[in-house]
């Protein structure tokens, strides 16, 4: 194949890779266009799945390793855990640019910037899952080592038919869970001793807060071109979407700084 030139061909070039280092690869490679303002270019069809490496074995969540944090074994499994979410936040970041930039054209709003969001996300995740690798590798470990569940990629296939859904999902109730549970992670994993794997998650911490917030600041923006009120689509959209109920507490001040209210969020928390 050769090389893309423009945001949406890069961004199918992420979702076409399988192997995690080449995947990260073509993520930066697209960030790379981002960065040098690469024209968005002609509309490629999103695939209905990414392509994944045989590795890990995808099985129901109560399949799953227990992640105890006394043992060096304990720590890996987390860390696997979070590997594959930030693996899969990589395709979720990708075909958000990829599947819905013509919608939001569509909609009147600017689809170039939508893409250039996401594909900037996608690059940040990228990161986040090298880092986390790196990490497993100090404990002998590495991903694909332990089984994962394939949660995260059903909630993308349950919104693959609405912009507004996917914004709704994936960032603000997905990655906003995020906030809420990696400070009590990083504090445990700093009381088992072991400041090195907690030194990662701060990064992503950090960094997830703005991935919300770009969640947020498009969800309005489309909510307003469909003259609807923000926060009752966002209710309903969790309703009819997401499988599960959200889950107090919250980080309100996490939270916060991404955009989100308590008044948007709790209501349904409850």
């Amino acid at each position: 194949m050769s090389e893309a030139k423009t945001l949406l061909a890069a961004a199918a070039a992420v979702l076409e890779t399988a192997d995690p280092a080449d995947k990260t690869a073509a993520a930066e490679k697209a960030d790379a266009l981002r960065l040098a303002s690469a024209p968005l270019g002609a509309p490629v069809k999103a695939p209905d799945r990414p392509a994944r490496p045989e590795k890990p074995d995808l099985v129901p969540p109560g399949a799953v390793p227990r992640r105890r944090l006394g043992s060096p074994e304990g720590r890996a499994a987390l860390l696997h855990a979070i590997a594959h979410i930030e693996f899969n936040a990589i395709d979720l970041a990708f075909d958000m640019a990829l599947r819905f930039t013509a919608a939001i054209e569509a909609a009147g709003l600017n689809g170039k910037a939508f893409a250039q969001d996401w594909i900037r996300v996608g690059g940040e995740e990228a990161r986040h899952f090298r880092m986390i690798e790196v990490r497993l590798g100090d404990l002998n470990c590495r991903y694909g080592d332990y089984p994962a569940h394939d949660g995260l990629w059903e909630a993308a296939e349950t919104t693959a038919h609405d912009a507004l859904a996917r914004l709704a999902v994936a960032p603000l109730i997905l990655e906003a869970r995020g906030l809420d549970v990696t400070p009590d992670m990083i504090e445990r994993l700093k009381a088992a001793g072991d400041s090195a794997s907690a030194a990662p998650l701060e990064v992503i911490y950090r960094e997830e807060v703005g991935h919300v917030a770009c969640g947020k600041r498009w969800f309005d923006a489309l909510c307003a071109a469909r003259s609807l009120d923000p926060a009752p689509a966002f209710r309903r959209l969790r309703d009819e979407c997401f499988r599960g109920q959200l889950k107090p507490p919250f980080n309100h001040e996490a939270r916060a700084k991404a955009g989100l209210s308590q008044g948007f969020y709790e209501p349904i928390g409850n």
